[in-house]
């Protein structure tokens, strides 16, 4: 935004007056992936887990069923 602003502003679209504005979006990003990727990886394995946990339910539910 305000890359877009200094643009507006100044009325010419240098390298001079768009770089800031790129570094700060590209900082942005990098802090984005840096959240990001450490949250997808505890979500797959708490899925994975989660389903590993619910088929032993199942199997023992269908053994404690077929024992009965």
């Amino acid at each position: 935004m305000n890359s877009f602003q200094s643009i507006a502003i100044s009325r010419n679209t240098s390298l001079a007056i768009v770089a800031p504005g790129i570094a700060e979006a590209l900082f942005a990003t990098a802090l984005g992936l840096l959240a990001a990727i450490p949250a997808v990886v505890a979500y797959n394995k708490f899925g994975n887990d989660s389903k590993k946990y619910s088929q032993k339910l199942e199997n023992f539910s269908k053994r404690f069923l077929t024992i009965v």
